[in-house]
């Protein structure tokens, strides 16, 4: 399987579709009774009213889903193969960000870290630029835009203003309009915010927004090993992926490495950022997802052994239908 999406063959375009909606045929068999979806956070829903959750079955949560998933791989694809990424273009990322978006059944389901991926895939893709920008400032601010809005849906979102600096840090000498432009983008939409709490004389509440940046991130961790198997093909491949990075790390072009440097501050973000939501769930690690699709697409990129990178594969993909079933 591996071997086919290695190509831009445009079959593979049918094939992801398939396979998208093939990782799903546990949820759609046996789905839950009932799914609540809240698009945006409560100080949002304070401005606006999307009443999506009561008025979608379960099955079309779960279609919808699907889909949005599928046009996310797609865009995601293409990024990566306009930035070089890869030895060569393929559809290998597509694969392995539907396979990463089907670990788990809270994945499977409309969620507001799923609309947030597209956001984060924009994200990633204006940071990849910013090497080769002579000048960074509107692609900063673009960015600080997509980080409030992601926001606006998900809170914990707001932890990758972190990833402006830090990029900034990796690709480019200091320039302060550069280091302000982004927070500057992330302002002019919270400010609009601030007037609207302010005009129903309710600023108080505003304030409130961002008291969980002050949550102290939590020491104890209640974790139910069971259900957290189904990762350990992922760990192997990631350890697999490492090492092969490692090996072409100083063979690359320096861009390629600086953009697995920001991948990686992506991915570390996208964990501890849960410690901002008292109630976190599990469809939080979904905007994992991406970085972690790129090195895993890395690793089956370079792999030789024909035999063993499709039988590690073949092992997740059944890992993953073994627990959601189960």
């Amino acid at each position: 399987m591996i071997n086919q999406f290695k190509t831009l063959n445009p079959i593979n375009l049918l094939l992801l579709f398939a396979y998208t909606f093939f990782m799903r045929i546990a949820f759609l068999i046996n789905p839950p009774p009932r799914l609540n979806f809240e698009f945006l956070e409560s100080y949002t829903k304070f401005m606006i009213q999307i009443p999506l959750g009561s008025s979608m079955s379960v099955t079309g949560n779960i279609m919808l889903a699907g889909v949005l998933i599928y046009i996310q791989a797609i865009y995601f694809n293409r990024i990566v193969n306009n930035h070089q990424l890869l030895a060569k273009p393929s559809f290998l990322p597509a694969l392995l960000y539907i396979t990463g978006a089907s670990l788990f059944d809270p994945f499977l389901i409309l969620s507001p870290v799923l609309i947030c991926n597209f956001l984060l895939i924009l994200v990633m893709d204006k940071l990849l630029k910013i090497g080769k920008a002579p000048n960074a400032i509107m692609l900063m601010f673009d960015v600080g835009l997509f980080i409030a809005l992601g926001t606006l849906i998900y809170f914990p979102f707001v932890m990758m203003l972190l990833l402006i600096w830090l990029s900034l840090l990796l690709y480019r000498s200091f320039n302060w309009r550069e280091w302000i432009s982004g927070l500057v983008g992330f302002l002019s939409i919270t400010f609009f915010l601030a007037v609207f709490y302010y005009w129903n004389d309710s600023l108080n509440m505003f304030y409130q927004i961002w008291l969980p940046l002050k949550n102290k991130f939590p020491s104890v961790f209640t974790i139910h090993y069971n259900d957290y198997l189904v990762l350990l093909p992922v760990v192997i491949m990631m350890v697999l992926a490492l090492i092969q990075l490692r090996e072409n790390f100083f063979r690359s072009f320096i861009s390629t490495r600086k953009a697995f440097q920001m991948l990686f501050f992506m991915f570390l973000i996208a964990i501890l950022s849960c410690y901002t939501k008292s109630n976190f769930k599990l469809y939080h690690f979904l905007l994992c997802v991406p970085p972690g699709a790129v090195l895993l697409a890395y690793y089956f990129s370079n792999a030789t052994k024909r035999w063993f990178y499709e039988s590690l594969f073949l092992i997740l993909v059944i890992a993953i239908q073994f627990f959601l079933f189960v």
